[in-house]
């Protein structure tokens, strides 16, 4: 059977999700040019797929046109009119299950999502490294006739500051973005000794402060005017200027979230905290050393990872990725921004 030469590719969810696509489809696309690939996503994350060769974005209205099993069908009529040839669903879920349901008599290819092995893991039953997502993904796209190679990857060219960002750099210092939020407290550093370490990168280094939702947006602000040379984004930018600014920075601080896999599409280097989720799950960010993990205390907190996605912990656990010190994370930021 020929390869196909147009693949539909299914990913919705959350941002980081959607984020980690990104560098699997850049070398995708790169290392197969004659393929021609369609993300079926959010209209808010076309942005991410900017600057790929041959990767169009179909947006879809999961709450509104394309709701339900009615709104699927719907959605499948119209990708029907772009003669896909296969489908490459990177999401596995009920919604992606129904909508592939549609497309009978096309090659279809579903990502692996390990539950069995992530079920272990949590459990305590097999502590140990598992396949990262991100090759999961790859894996998708090879039993569709396409081999990709992540060992050498290829980042954009930093873009030039836009005129918005611009009015935001305020001295000639590195750039560190740090997105203290995560969706689960059990994910998050402590708000106060977050604060420390923002207070010290802050007197060498201007720092950009990342998150969303009202009162993340407060909480950032409050502490931006704390420190001269601390900006909150937060709600201020597009989703584009964000990107702008996030691919100029000289390092990301971030928990096990979204603005991680933002930073690493550009080939940025990410620290991330892990509390309560463990690397071994498989999500950290592209092509970051294990040495940019910074982990909660296993010894004090043996239980960890006590989910994969941070949503369920032990009492007394919410606060795990506090066990990391202050010095610990000064001491791995400043040496990775003047790592040559």
């Amino acid at each position: 059977m020929p390869e196909p030469k147009h693949i539909l590719v299914i990913r919705f969810s959350a941002m980081g999700d959607v984020a980690m696509t990104v560098p699997v489809l850049r070398a995708l696309s790169e290392q197969h040019p004659q393929l021609k690939i369609t993300v079926l996503t959010r209209a808010f994350f076309k942005p991410l797929f900017e600057g790929l060769n041959n990767v169009e974005v179909y947006s879809t209205d999961l709450k509104g046109n394309h709701k339900g099993l009615l709104g699927l069908y719907k959605l499948a009529k119209e990708l029907k009119h772009l003669k896909v040839e296969a489908v490459a669903d990177l999401h596995n879920v009920l919604r992606s299950k129904i909508l592939k349901f549609f497309f009978i008599g096309t090659k279809v290819v579903q990502v692996d999502k390990g539950r069995a092995e992530k079920k272990a893991l949590v459990t305590g039953k097999e502590f140990k490294q598992l396949k990262k997502t991100h090759q999961r993904y790859a894996d998708v796209f090879e039993k569709l006739g396409y081999t990709i190679d992540l060992s050498q990857p290829k980042f954009p060219f930093k873009p030039q500051f836009s005129k918005e960002i611009t009015k935001l750099i305020k001295k000639d210092y590195p750039l560190i973005g740090i997105a203290p939020f995560a969706a689960h407290k059990g994910k998050m550093y402590p708000l106060d000794k977050m604060e420390k370490v923002i207070q010290h990168l802050s007197k060498d280094n201007q720092v950009f402060l990342f998150g969303g939702g009202e009162n993340e947006i407060i909480i950032l602000e409050d502490l931006s005017k704390k420190y001269e040379n601390v900006i909150s984004i937060a709600g201020k930018l597009s989703l584009e200027e964000e990107l702008n600014l996030i691919s100029n920075l000289d390092t990301m601080l971030s928990m096990d979230s979204g603005n991680g896999h933002l930073a690493a599409m550009f080939g940025i280097k990410v620290l991330t905290i892990w509390g309560v989720t463990h690397p071994f799950a498989g999500f950290t960010p592209f092509n970051q050393p294990d040495s940019n993990m910074l982990l909660a205390d296993r010894e004090k907190y043996p239980l960890i990872p006590t989910s994969v996605y941070g949503n369920t912990y032990p009492e007394n656990y919410e606060d795990c990725a506090g066990s990391i010190t202050v010095e610990k994370i000064l001491e791995k930021v400043e040496s990775t921004i003047f790592k040559s």
